[in-house]
């Protein structure tokens, strides 16, 4: 069973007589442990996808299915539950606490989970230790490069070890040595982790890092094809 599936995807918004049609007859699913890249210009739908995948807004009409149930089979509290323990979101703009550090952003999450405070520590220095971030633990993110703000978020979306990641435009603020190490830290928790990984991104280059890419335009997907020729930020690395 496919971890995520969508089925005549449609997302329209109303305001007045307009209509604007952000999704329109998208159909696609996303196997377990899989690497998927969203591609596409403004406006094409990719944010509204990532929304309505990640449970933060719902279809106008047709079906997502998450492990085999849909939206609207859960309560509002399920809802809430899966988003927080089993997906994990990384976003362009890093969306940290100012005036907390590091160790206390990566514990963000846990306030809304089941697990005992006594341990939210260790586990968030678990993830902090898993991006290379530990030498910045105590820092608050105005004392962090673009590229330790985003390690510092992957580090949260990682603390309830979630099933999937959704990645949005994680490389879109940084430079091309800190978003090839981010890139670096994705393919890791694809390949030796295991973590299914949604990448939406407009970059040609950065959307070959995954195994297949899905191209929106106006809300339809236009294609969606392997990637003959992946890149790896991985093997780059290793070949320095």
């Amino acid at each position: 069973m496919p971890i995520i599936e969508t089925k005549n995807l449609k997302k329209v918004y109303s305001e007045g007589d307009t209509k604007t049609f952000a999704l329109q007859n998208t159909s696609f699913s996303v196997e377990d442990g899989e690497f998927v890249a969203v591609m596409g210009p403004s406006g094409s739908g990719k944010s509204t996808l990532l929304h309505i995948l990640g449970f933060l807004d719902e279809q106008t009409s047709g079906k997502y299915l998450f492990e085999g149930k849909s939206f609207s089979d859960h309560s509002e509290e399920e809802i809430a539950h899966i988003r927080n323990a089993e997906m994990g979101f990384i976003f362009q703009s890093f969306n940290l606490l100012p005036r907390i550090n590091v160790l206390e952003n990566t514990k963000l999450p846990l306030i809304y989970s089941n697990v005992p405070e006594s341990k939210w520590d260790n586990m968030a220095r678990e993830a902090i230790e898993s991006v290379g971030l530990t030498h910045r633990i105590d820092h608050e993110p105005s004392q962090l490069s673009g590229g330790e703000k985003q390690r510092a978020a992957i580090a949260r979306a990682l603390i309830n070890k979630p099933k999937i990641i959704f990645a949005d435009e994680p490389t879109g603020n940084l430079d091309s040595k800190s978003g090839k190490m981010i890139m670096e830290i994705i393919e890791k928790l694809n390949e030796d982790e295991g973590h299914t990984i949604i990448l939406i991104t407009h970059e040609t280059y950065t959307a070959e890092h995954a195994q297949r890419i899905i191209r929106l335009h106006d809300g339809e997907i236009i294609s969606d094809k392997k990637v003959r020729h992946r890149h790896s930020a991985r093997k780059e690395e290793f070949k320095k």
